[in-house]
């Protein structure tokens, strides 16, 4: 069992390893911004080029808040998931949110390809998508936390969330099979994930998801820290399992649900993130970990983002395809090298 000391080392080291990759992150990319000039937008002075504060205030500040957003989020998210199914595979998108917002994107580019010219553009315009996520990772919800009140194992609650995920994902593959070479591409480019090309509009929202579930997280922490030695022993201590189960999803569902809305599925940061906290913390206390994998999450993200951007170069890898190149070896590493992953 780890000190407090020990506690603050860890979150000075994660914050300022944090702070570090955010600079970084606006620092590099097919345009390098000096750190001085970055600093110098900062502070008010402005840049030396106009073009390098257009750049930084209008693409690269935007993109980095999403990283940090996105990842801290898909972290919590997979942390309450895995204590609340006590299943060291539970992830953020285990109840088909991801799969509910890959079925709208997949209705709505299939359907835009219906009407064409003017309103079919329309339809497929950065908001449009988003919305299409957005009501399909919601109309899951709404299933998942239906069953909610009739079902009270959470086992079963874990099966059935899977379930509604193969019976969308069987959805969006006969669409795809009737689609055509262009709408299929278009479909495929969205399933990679793309932390860019967001509005400072699109930020606020994605900000007021995040805090949300945030604040229902925190709200859970000591129900969490109960649900750890079990159903039974958490009912003991006058725990509302059913109560606690429902706030827990949705908690869970607003943060996976509006991240995957605006920057698409993204793998394996909600799984890795709450196992590596894990192991560096030596503990089970949720008012440690939820913070931890907090900030833990958003720096993977934008190293992985950073790495995305192919440094000095016009070209940008799918961030979905780094996590998963990072995610995926943590985990195995992991596993090989304490053979105990959860507590």
């Amino acid at each position: 069992m780890q000190t407090a000391q020990t506690y603050r080392l860890h979150f000075l080291i994660l914050i300022l390893g944090l702070v570090a990759a955010f600079f970084i992150n606006l620092s590099i990319g097919s345009v390098s911004i000096p750190m001085d000039e970055i600093v110098s937008v900062f502070i008010g002075n402005g840049a030396s080029k106009e073009t390098w504060r257009y750049i930084l205030i209008d693409y690269r500040l935007p993109k980095a808040i999403t990283a940090m957003l996105a990842g801290g989020g898909l972290a919590i998210s997979g942390l309450l998931m895995q204590t609340l199914f006590r299943n060291p595979l539970a992830g953020p998108f285990v109840l088909g949110l991801s799969s509910g917002a890959s079925l709208g994107v997949a209705i709505l580019i299939l359907g835009a390809g219906a009407f064409g010219g003017y309103f079919g553009t329309l339809l497929l315009s950065q908001w449009s998508l988003v919305i299409a996520a957005g009501i399909g990772s919601f109309l899951v919800l709404l299933a998942v936390l239906a069953v909610t009140f009739k079902i009270k194992d959470t086992m079963a609650i874990l099966i059935i969330g899977l379930m509604f995920g193969s019976v969308t994902t069987a959805v969006v593959s006969v669409l795809s099979y009737f689609s055509d070479a262009e709408q299929l591409q278009q479909y495929i480019f969205w399933s990679f994930g793309s932390l860019g090309n967001q509005s400072w509009q699109g930020v606020s929202i994605l900000s007021l998801c995040f805090l949300t579930g945030l604040l229902l997280s925190l709200f859970s922490s000591k129900s969490l820290n109960s649900l750890l030695l079990g159903e039974n022993y958490a009912k003991s201590m006058g725990l509302h399992i059913k109560r606690t189960t429902f706030i827990i999803i949705l908690a869970t569902s607003i943060l996976a649900g509006g991240i995957t809305a605006f920057v698409g599925p993204i793998a394996f940061v909600g799984l890795a993130v709450p196992h590596l906290v894990r192991q560096f913390f030596k503990t089970a206390n949720h008012l440690v970990l939820l913070p931890a994998v907090l900030v833990c999450g958003s720096l993977l993200m934008l190293i992985c983002d950073t790495i995305a951007q192919l440094p000095f170069s016009a070209f940008t890898l799918p961030i979905n395809a780094i996590t998963s190149l990072v995610g995926a070896p943590v985990v195995i590493w992991l596993l090989v090298r304490k053979r105990k992953l959860f507590f």
